[in-house]
C-alpha cells in the first residue's frame, strides 16, 4: 500500500546517531530521524531529540560547581583524610552526568546550525552544513491542514529501529569512534490507521496543541520521522508513544505465585501537519504544501 510512497520518503529522511560521554566515562548511543525540508539544507526533526544539548549545558554547570567544591575541600589542610572523604561524600554528585556530546547526522562532515525549537509542539529546525542540493531530488510534501484527516485512514511512519550502535571516545582527540559496520543504518516503515486528534495543553499558558494519534506506537529510531498517507503527503512528524490501559487485568501464575497484569494498547502519537506548518511559517523556512486531494 505505500510502496510507492516509500520512494519518494526514503529521500529525504535520514537517521541521525546521538552519542553522549557520560561522568563515570560510560559511552552510550541513540537513534533518531529527521528529515530535509528544502533545497536550502533545513532540516526537521522533534524537539526532544536535541534533548542532549540542553542536557549538556546543565550539567557542565552541575560538574563545575561540584568540581570547585571538591577543590575547595581537598584544599583545606586542617582535615584528615577521613573527615575529607565524609565532606566529599556529601557533595551532589552525579556519575551520569553529560560531559560530552556528538550529532551525526546522517553523513560525516555535517553540522546543524541555526536551530530554533519548541518543546510543547515537539518540534525542531536547523540548517545543515555543509549541505548539497544536488544529493536529493526529492523533498517533503505537506499535506493542506484544510482538508480533514479522516478516523480511519491509513498511515505510515518511517524511521531506524531495531538498530543498536556502539561507540567509543578518543580522549586526545575529543571526538567519538562509532563501530565499524554500523552504517548505513537500516529503514523501517510500520503502517496503521489514524484514529483520534489528540490536544495537548500547557498547564501555565493554557495553550494547545494538536497531534495525530494512530493505531500502532512509534518505535525507537522513528522520533522526528514522517508520518505520512499513501500519496506520500506528511500528516505528522512521529513525537512519541503513549500506552491507554485497557481496563482489564487477567490473572496469570508465575513462579508458583498469581500475578495480575494490567493490559495497554500502545499508540503512536505524532506533530499534526497544521503545527508543523505554523512553526514553519514563524521561522521563515521554505516548504511545499499539496495542491491535490
Amino acid at each position: 500500500m505505500f510502496a510507492e510512497a516509500l520512494k519518494s520518503v526514503i529521500k529525504y529522511t535520514h537517521p541521525v546517531v546521538i552519542s553522549q560521554r557520560l561522568y563515570n566515562r560510560e559511552v552510550k548511543c541513540g537513534i533518531a530521524s529527521f528529515i530535509i525540508l528544502n533545497e536550502e539544507g533545513w532540516i526537521l526533526t522533534s524537539a526532544h531529540v536535541l534533548g542532549v544539548l540542553l542536557n549538556t549545558e546543565k550539567h557542565k554547570k552541575e560538574i563545575a560547581e561540584y568540581e570547585k567544591r571538591k577543590a575547595e575541600i581537598e584544599s583545606k589542610k586542617n582535615l584528615n583524610h577521613k573527615q575529607r572523604k565524609k565532606m566529599l561524600k556529601k557533595l551532589p554528585m552525579n556519575d551520569k552526568w553529560l560531559t560530552n556530546h556528538s550529532y551525526w547526522w546522517g553523513k560525516d562532515g555535517v553540522t546543524v546550525n541555526n536551530g530554533l525549537s519548541n518543546a510543547f509542539i515537539d518540534l525542531a529546525v536547523g540548517k545543515l552544513e555543509p549541505f548539497d542540493n544536488k544529493a536529493i531530488s526529492t523533498y517533503p510534501v505537506f499535506k493542506d491542514p484544510k482538508e480533514e484527516l479522516l478516523p480511519g485512514t491509513s498511515l505510515c511512519r518511517l524511521g531506524f529501529p531495531f538498530h543498536n550502535i556502539s561507540a567509543t571516545f578518543d580522549e586526545s582527540k575529543n571526538i567519538f569512534i562509532l563501530e565499524k559496520g554500523a552504517i548505513p543504518l537500516p529503514r523501517f516503515p510500520i503502517d496503521g490507521i489514524h484514529t483520534r486528534v489528540a490536544i495537548a495543553v500547557d498547564k501555565e499558558s493554557k495553550k494547545q496543541a494538536k497531534f495525530i494519534e494512530t493505531s500502532s506506537p512509534g518505535l525507537r529510531g522513528q522520533s522526528g520521522g514522517p508520518i505520512f498517507d499513501v500519496n506520500g503527503n506528511i500528516w505528522g512528524l512521529q513525537s512519541r508513544t503513549t500506552h491507554l490501559p485497557l481496563g482489564f487485568s487477567p490473572k496469570v501464575k508465575f513462579n508458583k505465585s498469581e500475578v495480575e497484569e494490567h493490559q495497554f494498547i500502545n499508540v503512536g502519537l505524532g506533530t499534526h501537519v497544521e503545527e508543523i506548518i505554523n512553526f514553519l511559517k514563524e521561522s521563515n523556512i521554505k516548504f511545499n504544501i499539496s495542491t491535490n486531494k
